[in-house]
């Protein structure tokens, strides 16, 4: 297949470049007059011209006529400001439910020109062929898309959940074969596996090492015990996005960490986690702006990078300085500075031309590998179509038809009596959630839900075992007859099913069935559906259309009276067992312990 946007390496280039710099040899596109703003010296350069040569930077200076030939292409800057392109130092492409080349015409307008992207979700569904077809796809966009080899697969164990897909050392060892742009290995979510010295995560980790490549963390323990993070730092692990508190960051900071602070759509981490920087005065290299998931409509309405650099300036980083957190200190981070993060000879010309103030971040032109790619907000490149397999849409198995008796939850009382069952309580805005115990009445068949109260079942859809775990959620607010049904239930993306009517709960989850994957939400007035085929978890359509279908998802949960922030975001994380307090998997209820991980009953024992 041709690669529309080849990101030749730089011993290929510096000839060419070495040329280009002493004028022998006309740039292929300069750009005049510009604000440069430079992230390593922390200055805003005035009169700055840049000339690229093909893909790459040849020359950075006051004036740049004597690269200047026929055929460069021109731009004129006329004064304003011109920054590397953006990065994302932590990102699942799949959670915005859309493929790799349509993620690329979502964000490259608004100016992320790469990132660092763990295709976990994927790869808990299709394995090794999975993280293949997003690295293969990402490589024909023009953004400079890094893989990361997924750590946990699944994310903790067989004894916890189950998932569609195996990865160990060996996958680890083969997939850093494929190339360079595979180059780290992503978040050990199974932190207390690496902790207490389980074989397969020092493993996996022991091959990203040997590899030359970097491993990425995923810590939830509060920092108060030095000794688990010391141990689990001492690995390699030296990046880590499950920052909720400035004590976080600050105490992986000072371990050498380099320390993520996160803006999603439904995650709002960096108002409390900036403050190692505004209030505590720690130096802000080693801190990461990232995004980690981004639903399709938050990139329409909100942006992708760029909202997170205007939400950090707006907790009150200099411009500069946000900008940094986004493009060198991703690039360091990652081995990659020669590469990208920085406008400078011999990089990729990754870069912005804005309109406006530095703070408001308005993109007015994105160039992407030496080509401008994105202008005003739209794409001005074609992009290649990228073929898919069977199995890549063929991935729901769930057997037989489900039923309403499926979610009668019978506990062993007589009617009438009341029994303290384990809730999961939801937070709007945050990934944690809460064990409550509620007291609840039993029918005859089932128990009697009061308040706000709804059930949850986790349905296996791989086609390994059929197993269903059920569980009863609180804080979602649903005030009417409603069920929602989803293969996008991170991270095994078993069948997730919330709801308060039974027959309802089993009309969504049949309709994901017959989508083979996707969203259902079924309410007194209709149904709503989403199809994700892909694996369960993206569609093929236009990302415009995916951002309108999801707002319609989000608007019949909201008429249903849940009205959190991006609620599926949200409610798509409540089978990720490896995020305290409790979960529900397809093997039932999950906790995190001070020690690990436990499967609890939904009754709670007197």
């Amino acid at each position: 297949m041709t690669v529309s946007f080849p990101r030749p390496a730089q011993a290929d280039c510096i000839r060419d470049l070495n040329a280009t710099a002493r004028g022998e040899k006309s740039a292929t596109l300069v750009i005049k007059d510009a604000k440069l703003v430079n992230v390593v010296s922390n200055e805003i350069l005035p009169r700055t011209d840049v000339a690229v040569q093909g893909t790459r930077i040849a020359y950075v200076g006051k004036n740049a006529d004597h690269t200047i030939g026929e055929k460069t292409k021109m731009i004129d800057a006329e004064n304003r400001y011109v920054t590397p392109g953006l990065l994302d130092g932590h990102c699942h492409i799949e959670s915005s439910q859309i493929r790799p080349m349509q993620f690329s015409r979502a964000v490259l307008p608004k100016g992320t020109t790469g990132g660092f992207f763990d295709a976990h979700e994927i790869t808990n569904v299709l394995g090794l062929d999975g993280l293949k077809l997003m690295l293969e796809e990402a490589r024909q966009t023009p953004m400079a898309a890094y893989m990361q080899v997924p750590s946990c697969v699944p994310s903790t164990d067989e004894n916890y959940e189950t998932n569609g897909a195996v990865i160990g050392p060996d996958e680890v060892a083969e997939a850093f074969t494929w190339g360079d742009d595979v180059n780290a290995l992503g978040e050990v979510m199974n932190f207390p596996g690496v902790v207490y010295g389980n074989e397969k995560m020092l493993s996996e980790i022991e091959e990203t090492l040997r590899a030359g490549r970097q491993a990425d963390g995923h810590y939830t323990w509060p920092p108060e015990d030095d000794r688990r993070l010391s141990a689990y730092t001492a690995v390699g692990i030296n990046g880590d996005h499950e920052n909720s508190t400035a004590e976080d960051v600050i105490a992986q900071v000072r371990l050498g960490m380099y320390a993520k602070l996160r803006r999603g759509s439904a995650w709002h981490d960096v108002v409390e986690t900036i403050k190692a920087y505004t209030e505590y005065g720690l130096n802000t290299r080693r801190m990461l702006l990232v995004t980690d998931d981004r639903s399709p409509e938050s990139l329409v309405d909100e942006g992708h990078m760029d909202f997170v650099v205007r939400h950090a300036i707006a907790q009150g980083v200099p411009p500069v300085i946000a900008i940094q957190m986004a493009t060198i200190n991703p690039a360091e981070r990652f081995g990659v500075s020669d590469d990208v993060g920085i406008i400078a000879p011999g990089r990729f010309a990754d870069l912005l031309l804005l309109e406006g103030t530095l703070a408001e971040m308005d993109v007015g032109i994105t160039v992407a590998a030496g080509q401008v790619v994105a202008q005003d907000g739209k794409m001005v490149t074609e992009l290649p179509e990228f073929p898919l397999s069977d199995k890549a849409v063929h991935s729901v198995k769930i057997g037989e038809k489900i039923n309403a008796d499926d979610f009668l939850i019978t506990p062993p009382a007589a009617e009438g009596k009341k029994v303290d069952v384990r809730t999961i309580e939801v937070n709007e805005n945050q990934v944690y959630t809460k064990e409550k115990h509620v007291s609840l009445p039993c029918g005859k068949i089932d128990m009697l839900l009061q308040g706000d109260l709804c059930k949850m079942a986790v349905i296996e859809r791989h086609g390994r075992n059929g197993n269903q775990g059920l569980g009863i959620l609180k804080g979602i607010g649903f005030d009417k007859q409603v069920a929602m049904a989803s293969t996008v239930a991170h991270d095994s993306h078993n069948l997730m099913v919330i709801g308060n009517n039974d027959d309802k709960m089993a009309a969504a989850a049949n309709k994901v069935g017959q989508m083979q994957g996707g969203i259902a939400v079924i309410t007194e007035k209709g149904e709503t559906t989403l199809p994700l085929p892909v694996a369960g978890l993206m569609s093929n359509a236009p990302f415009e259309q995916v951002a309108e279908r999801s707002r319609a998802v989000s608007h019949a949960l909201a008429e249903a009276g849940c009205t959190m922030n991006y609620a599926f975001m949200t409610l798509s994380l409540l089978a990720l067992v490896v995020i305290p307090e409790l979960r529900l998997s397809d093997k039932g209820l999950v906790r995190i312990t001070d020690d690990g991980f436990e499967k609890v009953p939904l009754i709670v024992e007197s």
